[in-house]
């Protein structure tokens, strides 16, 4: 499977990874727990399944895997007593139960520092696209991107459906619109196509999270899509986003085994169970 490649090649690099964060010390060690704690690894597959549909050649492994830094950054910070409270990631103790709060907090500031660092990387064989890809981190990690979406998602600015919107374009599409975007800049593709690249990005994250919503249903303790507006509704709106998604794919000539897969693993994600 394609995306069994990509996951196994992602992994590889993130354990070389390691090396770049410095000497061993626990707060490296920290990092590491973090990093290789498992996950689906969807953004940064994302970034290079982009990258080769393009066929330029392009090699977009460090913008994926700063993709993957900044996603384990948020969880990191999302895990903490004063924000979900989470004592357990993919099984195992998270990072603040394992090492402190003290080194869970530092160790999400020196991901997030290291994830700039990967498009400096990226950068050397295409400046031009380090600006945009900078803009786009900045824009989707801060404010009135992921930090902020988390900041909505504790404190709901309403219960709408426009509220629900709000929290999962900020807290969840961002992140793929990082995905979606390196991989189309590194990638070599036409920069006149971003803004599509952008709503590619947007059916694609309103959807995943539709389907996690799906599952979390009215055992959410937080507002979410099914408990928004039912769940039969919420159904509704995760087909329509991901048949959006699947034709802005076409259309965008990123049609390939690897985007089939995902819609696949999608279309059968919001039946599983965490």
């Amino acid at each position: 499977m394609a995306i069994e490649l990509y996951r196994s090649q992602i992994e590889k690099e993130l354990v070389r990874s390691i090396e770049l964060l410095g000497e061993k010390n626990g707060l490296r060690d920290a990092c590491e727990y973090a990093l290789l704690n498992g996950g689906k690894r969807l953004r940064p597959m994302i970034v290079l399944m982009i990258a080769d549909a393009l066929g330029k050649g392009a090699d977009a492994m460090p913008a994926a895997l700063s993709v993957e830094f900044f996603h384990t950054a948020s969880l990191i910070a999302d895990d903490l007593p004063c924000m979900d409270n989470d004592d357990f990631r993919r099984n195992r103790p998270s990072l603040h139960k394992a090492f402190g709060e003290s080194a869970a907090i530092l160790a999400s500031y020196a991901l997030i520092a290291e994830g700039y660092g990967g498009i400096y990387r990226n950068s050397k064989s295409y400046p031009e696209g380090a600006v945009i890809c900078l803009e786009a981190a900045t824009r989707c990690a801060g404010i009135n991107g992921a930090t902020g979406g988390q900041f909505f998602d504790l404190y709901p600015p309403g219960y709408s459906l426009e509220a629900v919107q709000k929290i999962i374009y900020q807290k969840t599409v961002t992140l793929f619109e990082i995905s979606f975007i390196f991989g189309w800049v590194f990638g070599g593709g036409d920069l006149k196509r971003l803004d599509e690249i952008k709503l590619c990005a947007y059916h694609l994250g309103l959807a995943f999270q539709t389907a996690d919503d799906l599952i979390d249903g009215s055992q959410d303790s937080r507002i979410n899509m099914a408990i928004a507006v039912g769940v039969e509704k919420a159904e509704q709106i995760f087909t329509s986003e991901l048949e959006a998604f699947i034709e802005s794919l076409k259309k965008l000539g990123l049609w390939n085994e690897g985007f089939q897969e995902l819609v696949e693993y999608l279309s059968n994600y919001r039946y599983c169970t965490h």
